[in-house]
């Protein structure tokens, strides 16, 4: 894979087959753990756990179980690419991540629909697992720019999906159509990751011996400055996530709207991601990234705690300007969401240099991922008990207690003048790896 010089910013983006079957992984991604989320009015019905009726907390069931087996994957990944290597063990998550989706589309029962479910999580564990460090890999001189180029593939699939399953979902299309489709596009990585290449993949370390894997990972968690990042993941994960995942649902619901205009809510927050992230990315350097994650995290606290009397007041408002003003919200919490999951992850890389960087990946993300779960059935749970739009204050709660956990594991530098540069979100100097997956 040819290398860009790192000349500076402007210097031109090249990408080669594994960049855009990385694109696609993320693309198929973000998809395949929206895809639920939107549908899940119709399958509500149509499996007998209507949302209105106290089945809002099966709904976030479905996302605890997808964490749990992510979980359990992620703590594999590491093991896995040390023996087989980056490339093979991603081409295999996302088949994986596609035929545990195929499944849920077949499920006769609700019930079924958690073991389907749980293959897929299996998949989506190693994916979010190895993602960054596939692409980090191809690109040693310069990863920054790179990984955070790929990510935005992750908001752009959250934002292309939403806006056609919600117009499949108007036109009629069935939802188990829909995730039948997005289970086949997952194919489309698999093949460029698995068919044969002229430039082969640049595998950083293969067959490495899982015991000097154990013995970076007892190193990892014996530091006690890495438990406050781990904490502060869990809370942005969930915050992030329990928008993610409710926010078609509490669309549709709250202001009785159509499945495209509850589709649009999702789009509308995605876009604000999506913007947020590559915004961020390209202006913020590394050294102010602890400024970033705070000082967005307290915008985002902001703005979702207008959710609550946003919606509780909504007919206070011209019925013209209802729409434009909750997704021009939803927006906002894209924004003030966006820089959370990679920016935390590379602060904590960055200040413990020392440790192993693909674990440490691998292990936040075993914080965010079940954040994410957990707090997307307690909020399911809130929604039974108190409604929907109230279970929102969840969020704020978490951006908070996030921004206090990275003030606390972050402490402020002394006597460095941030030599760093210009260095991307989720990006690090190439020195700061200490070996990769």
């Amino acid at each position: 894979m040819q290398q860009v010089p790192t000349g500076g910013p402007r210097a031109r983006l090249r990408f080669g087959r594994f960049d855009y079957a990385a694109f696609l992984t993320f693309a198929s991604y973000a998809a395949s753990s929206l895809a639920i989320p939107v549908v899940l009015v119709e399958m509500a019905e149509d499996l007998r756990f209507p949302l209105l009726e106290g089945g809002m907390a099966t709904g976030g069931s479905f996302q605890v179980v997808r964490s749990l087996a992510m979980c359990a994957s992620m703590v594999f990944a590491g093991f896995a690419a040390a023996r087989w290597g980056n490339r093979r063990s991603l081409g295999v998550a996302v088949g994986t991540m596609g035929a545990g989706l195929l499944l849920c589309a077949f499920a006769p029962s609700y019930l079924l629909v958690l073991p389907a479910l749980l293959f897929a999580g299996l998949g989506e564990g190693v994916v979010e697992g190895l993602g960054t460090p596939f692409v980090q890999d191809m690109h040693r001189d310069d990863p920054g720019r790179y990984v955070n180029f790929t990510h935005g593939f992750w908001s752009l699939g959250t934002f292309a999906f939403a806006l056609l399953a919600g117009a499949a979902l108007v036109w009629r299309v069935h939802w188990r159509a829909i995730l039948a489709a997005v289970a086949l596009v997952a194919l489309l990585p698999v093949l460029l990751l698995f068919l044969p290449s002229r430039t082969p993949y640049p595998e950083r370390a293969q067959a490495d011996p899982p015991s000097r894997t154990w013995r970076r990972l007892v190193e990892l968690l014996r530091t006690r400055r890495f438990w406050l990042f781990f904490a502060a993941m869990f809370f942005a994960g969930g915050g992030e996530y329990c928008l993610t995942f409710w926010s078609t649902s509490f669309v549709r619901l709250n202001f009785r709207t159509s499945a495209f205009a509850g589709a649009l809510g999702t789009a509308a927050f995605s876009a604000g991601m999506f913007l947020g992230r590559t915004g961020f990315g390209s202006y913020v350097p590394q050294r102010h990234l602890k400024r970033l994650v705070v000082t967005v995290g307290l915008f985002g606290a902001a703005v979702s705690a207008l959710v609550v009397p946003f919606a509780l007041h909504a007919d206070a408002l011209p019925p013209g300007a209802v729409k434009p003003a909750l997704f021009l919200l939803l927006f906002l919490c894209g924004v003030g969401s966006a820089p959370f999951w990679p920016s935390i992850q590379s602060l904590c890389v960055d200040r413990l240099p020392r440790l192993d960087s693909t674990l440490a990946f691998i292990v936040l993300s075993c914080a965010g991922v079940p954040g994410c779960g957990f707090f997307t059935w307690l909020m399911g749970l809130a929604g039974d008990r108190f409604g929907l739009a109230r279970s929102f204050a969840l969020v704020p709660l978490s951006y908070l207690v996030m921004v206090a956990l990275v003030l606390a594991a972050a402490p402020a530098r002394r006597g460095r003048s941030g030599s760093n540069g210009m260095v991307r979100l989720a990006g690090i100097e190439p020195t700061t790896f200490s070996s990769g997956g």
